[in-house]
């Protein structure tokens, strides 16, 4: 299980200069909404579960893999501190190990998945159990068990953990050392990789000595903040016969995909370059799911048509991402491109229904908050009010936490994670906010 991705080219470009300046050494960080993503963390066989290639049940455990550990409260401080995260809410020193398991793809096919469990070193015997979903990425290693614990990715499942709670985090599917292209934005998949994590934990853990307890505490962030609503709704329905929601807390989604976000993306109301891969990402993933289009010429302008989906095919980083795809979308977008997400019709209107589905017809009824960023220049802020509307409609009325114009190396959405995981982390441990 010891992978290793290449590290990101150099690059000339302005944006890429403004990303690499905040890069520590062997970091990943997300940048116009995708992530940069550095070398790839290994580490000792822990715990192999299964030999072989034959298909398990969801959520088996095949093998588990040990990445650190950081020996103090005051160790993983100076990590957390180090990707730009409050190191004050670590009372225990932690290990991380990646986790690899069943599942099922997008069509309930068997797959393998990996993800991130990091657990804390002198907690109790019982731990909370904490799922944190993570950000948009295009490189394999833009996931969690692929990062060092002072990176942007890692640094909210080190913090849960450093609280006192097992904290997972899915690598999601074709990210990490999981096979096959990531099928961005598919709710569905996100759900089940989410909580086929959760069953491979419960089976690992305790080889450490530990056991976790029923009730999840589940977030996420910015694409993981659909992840994270997938789940809670799988957890209340009983799609577990062990766990159960505990508490919900999503941050910066695009809960309104189709509704919200593209159109503010084709408005220009996002931060330019971001809306660019938003829309190649959207075109490309979907398509590969649902016949979108027939070829890439029909949506996409020349010469893009002809390198813009191996640019997403989980083997180039953010930055090449970054310098193969052009600053506006008029250069991107034919005018049938532009049409299709302007007014989605067909399998990409059906497909765009379900990932528009996580605030609809259900109500938590588990405490939930939902997390904001005030200006936030990716997930336009109607997506949370929308959420919001849509589960009061289905009756619980869910407070918003504006976490104002908070700040991370010039972009407020990613400033939205780091200030809302100190919160969400003392509120899951039913420690008094600041």
């Amino acid at each position: 299980m010891r992978t290793r991705m290449p590290s990101p080219p150099p690059s000339s470009s302005r944006t890429a200069r403004r990303c690499r300046a905040v890069l520590g050494a062997g970091a990943s960080l997300l940048c116009c909404g995708l992530l940069l993503g550095g070398p790839a963390v290994t580490g000792a066989v822990a715990a192999p579960a299964r030999t072989g290639h034959e298909e398990g049940a969801r959520g088996e455990l095949v093998s588990a893999e040990k990445l650190y550990t950081l020996a103090s409260a005051q160790a993983v401080a100076a990590e957390l501190g180090r990707a730009g995260f409050d190191g004050a809410v670590a009372r225990h020193g932690v290990a991380g190990y990646r986790l690899v398991y069943w599942t099922v793809d997008p069509h309930g096919r068997p797959t393998l998945a990996s993800g991130l469990l990091v657990l804390p070193l002198d907690g109790e015997r019982r731990l909370r159990t904490v799922s944190f979903a993570h950000g948009t990425g295009v490189h394999r290693n833009d996931s969690p068990s692929m990062s060092g614990p002072g990176t942007f990715l890692s640094a909210p499942v080190v913090a849960h953990a450093a609280a006192g709670a097992a904290t997972v985090a899915p690598d999601y599917l074709g990210m990490g050392t999981g096979p096959g292209p990531h099928p961005w934005m598919d709710v569905p998949s996100e759900t089940t990789a989410s909580l086929d994590l959760l069953r491979a934990a419960r089976a690992f853990v305790p080889r450490t000595g530990h056991a976790l307890e029923r009730t999840v505490q589940v977030t996420g962030f910015s694409q993981g903040a659909s992840a994270a609503l997938g789940l809670g709704r799988a957890l209340q329905a009983g799609e577990d016969h062990w766990f159960r929601l505990g508490a919900l807390a999503p941050v910066s989604g695009a809960y309104d995909f189709g509704g919200t976000e593209l159109p503010a993306l084709l408005a220009g109301r996002l931060d330019p370059k971001s809306g660019v891969v938003y829309a190649a990402y959207t075109l490309v993933a979907f398509n590969r799911l649902q016949p979108v289009y027939d070829r890439p010429g029909e949506v996409f302008r020349a010469p893009y048509d002809q390198s813009v989906e191996a640019l997403f095919d989980g083997a180039h980083t953010g930055e090449q991402l970054m310098r193969g795809t052009p600053d506006t979308l008029g250069e991107l977008l034919t005018a049938h491109g532009r049409e299709l997400l302007a007014h989605p019709a067909g399998p990409l209107a059906a497909a765009l229904r379900a990932t528009d589905a996580v605030c609809r017809d259900w109500a938590p009824h588990a405490p939930t908050r939902l997390y904001m960023a005030t200006g936030d220049e990716q997930a336009v802020t109607d997506n949370t009010a929308g959420c919001r509307k849509a589960l009061r409609a289905s009756g619980v009325d869910v407070p918003v936490v504006d976490l104002g114009p908070v700040d991370h190396h010039g972009s407020r959405h990613l400033g939205s994670n780091v200030a809302a995981t100190t919160r969400i982390v003392r509120w899951f441990a039913g420690l008094r906010e600041r």
